[in-house]
């Protein structure tokens, strides 16, 4: 659980996902109150007929949904702000931390981390030569996952509260609050749940009950019906305003963490074999007056896209690219665009596609443009995105090659926790200044060139954010548009107009989360459809900024398996 504790004279923030047990038996039905709830008329017979039978329900379906995520993996990423108020802007961010990793509750918890701290060991030896840090840990929000890692009905009051919907959802809301002397880690707030299986659906609050030496974060847990019958975990925001520590220190921050991956059976490809079609030997003709060989340039052509074709591939089986969708197609539509209007010949096409992480990077692997999800959410417009993937036409334009030892398939084996030190797309700095300038050749003959004077303020809003948002920026496998000091592109700030962050309807940049939606299960992304919101303040821009989130949940059936439930930030 999450829990502020002095450990060996170091204050920590540790939240370390305990051993999850199995579904348990149902604890006495007198433990909780008889409250009877009015259930439709057309409720089977087997519906639960008072609130107490609800409780039931709801512990019985909370241990099958802990006993299916021991057999799910799903890759797991946290991104924290720390915060200061502003008057005008609200609370802003002065630091912030992020990892990645994959969620595996098999037989307990196992620290999978690909990007943050290492394993607890070190951690903690690195925590003894800083007296007093304060960090997060990673598996501390991924345990936010859970309710309780021993729910039963005989530790909690349980009162309800109303019916309500969330998106199409009916769910019934109750309070849930531990009985004295149950220990420590106990949920307390509220849950929604849907009222056909009697799954949680959300959980809002916190741990408890505090002691002297441990504080508990607050959290609002959301989980999606990702197959039919089936709710899983897809997004956690946290935040304290004011949380004491120390006595004299006190933690203000906003933190986001998303699941996604769980398809990995799909995402690797593995049910292709049961597809295979042979096709009769009728018809079969002979080719061999047609057939020719691949001339030496044909080849050494198919042998640089073999490798790109393997690294893409890879990363995708992991999870960390999104399958081809909707979003390649508009990413695909502005390339075209600058292809075109320069009158480029570019051999083979040119593809893109979605990274699905939140730092702010963009990269080539060979012919295929690679930008983050994190990027383009915070993206304002089309001429910035234009702006974007004009520094990788560049790359591509001036010949800039990928390492073709990737084309031996030798090379892709290696564990999902080794991709941030196998893989690297990052290129020299000459290369990046080419690129810069061969970029901003593309967009002058462009459809975008009247427009750039926003693309130059979204930079000037990144270069005045970049030192409190190093791990925003901080590109992991490729380059980001901040490389040090240095800000790529920066010509464009000369015809930016002046950056006002307090100016309401000046929106240099977006908030994060806001722009692509992902579908957790099967990794598909497409642009978020929702409805504009007049701003109201300078404070509700937030660009760059964590926001909540408020899923619009949806009910998946057997005919209908690729809904997805639509998210957004609260505000925008």
């Amino acid at each position: 659980m999450s829990r502020l504790f002095s450990v060996w004279f170091v204050c920590v923030l540790v939240m370390i996902l305990g051993v999850v047990v199995l579904a348990q038996n149902p604890a006495d039905s007198s433990s909780a109150p008889a409250t009877i709830v009015q259930l439709p008329a057309s409720a089977p017979a087997s519906s639960p007929a008072s609130f107490d039978q609800v409780i039931d329900r709801v512990v019985e379906r909370e241990h099958f949904f802990v006993a299916e995520m021991r057999h799910m993996h799903p890759l797991v990423e946290t991104y924290i702000q720390n915060l200061r108020s502003d008057r005008d802007l609200g609370a802003v961010p002065v630091s912030d931390q992020y990892f990645l990793g994959r969620l595996d509750m098999t037989e307990g918890t196992q620290d999978r981390s690909f990007v943050g701290p290492g394993n607890l060991r070190k951690r903690m030896v690195d925590h003894l030569t800083s007296l007093y840090k304060m960090e997060f840990l990673p598996l501390g929000f991924a345990q936010m996952v859970v309710l309780d890692n021993d729910f039963q009905k005989k530790n909690y009051k349980f009162t309800f509260v109303r019916r309500e919907f969330i998106g199409e959802i009916r769910c019934l809301v109750v309070d849930v609050q531990p009985k004295p002397n149950t220990g420590n880690g106990r949920f307390i707030g509220r849950m929604w749940v849907e009222d056909q299986d009697y799954n949680v659906v959300r959980f809002n609050g916190t741990y408890g009950p505090e002691s002297r030496n441990s504080s508990y974060l607050h959290f609002d847990s959301w989980r999606l019906n990702m197959r039919p019958g089936v709710w899983l975990p897809a997004y956690i925001y946290s935040e304290e305003s004011d949380l004491k520590y120390r006595m004299t220190q006190s933690l203000h921050y906003k933190a986001q963490t998303r699941l996604w991956g769980y398809d990995q059976k799909t995402l690797g490809r593995e049910d292709e074999f049961t597809s295979i079609q042979v096709d009769s030997p009728q018809g079969i003709k002979d080719q061999t007056e047609t057939a020719q060989d691949a001339s030496p340039a044909e080849a050494q052509r198919l042998w640089e896209r073999q490798a790109e074709d393997n690294a893409v591939e890879r990363l995708q089986k992991m999870g960390l690219l999104a399958p081809n969708g909707d979003v390649d197609k508009v990413l695909t539509t502005v390339v075209n665009n600058l292809i075109l209007t320069n009158n480029l010949d570019i051999q083979p096409d040119v593809r893109a596609r979605v990274l699905l992480t939140t730092p702010l990077e963009s990269f080539t692997i060979g012919h295929t443009i690679v930008v983050s999800k994190g990027l383009l959410d915070v993206l304002p417009d089309e001429a910035s995105l234009a702006m974007i993937l004009a520094r990788e036409l560049g790359h591509i334009a001036l010949g800039h090659q990928l390492d073709t030892n990737l084309a031996f398939n030798d090379r892709m084996f290696f564990s999902d926790e080794n991709t941030f030190k196998t893989f690297t797309f990052k290129r020299s700095t000459k290369d990046e200044d080419d690129a810069d300038k061969k970029a901003l050749e593309l967009l002058a003959n462009s459809p975008y060139k009247d427009k750039l004077g926003n693309a130059g303020l979204f930079l000037k809003a990144l270069q005045s954010r970049a030192p409190e948002l190093k791990n925003l920026i901080d590109a992991r496998l490729g380059d980001g548009l901040v490389a040090g000091k240095t800000l790529r592109m920066s010509t464009l700030l000369n015809s930016a107009p002046e950056l006002d962050e307090r100016k309401k309807d000046q929106i240099a940049a977006l908030p994060l989360g806001g722009r692509v939606r992902v579908d957790p299960w099967s990794n598909q992304t497409e642009l978020a459809k929702t409805k504009p919101v007049a701003l109201v303040s300078a404070r509700e821009k937030m660009p760059f900024e964590v926001t909540p989130v408020f899923p619009y949940l949806t009910r998946l059936t057997t005919m209908n398996t690729e809904k997805v439930a639509s998210t957004a930030p609260a505000a925008k």
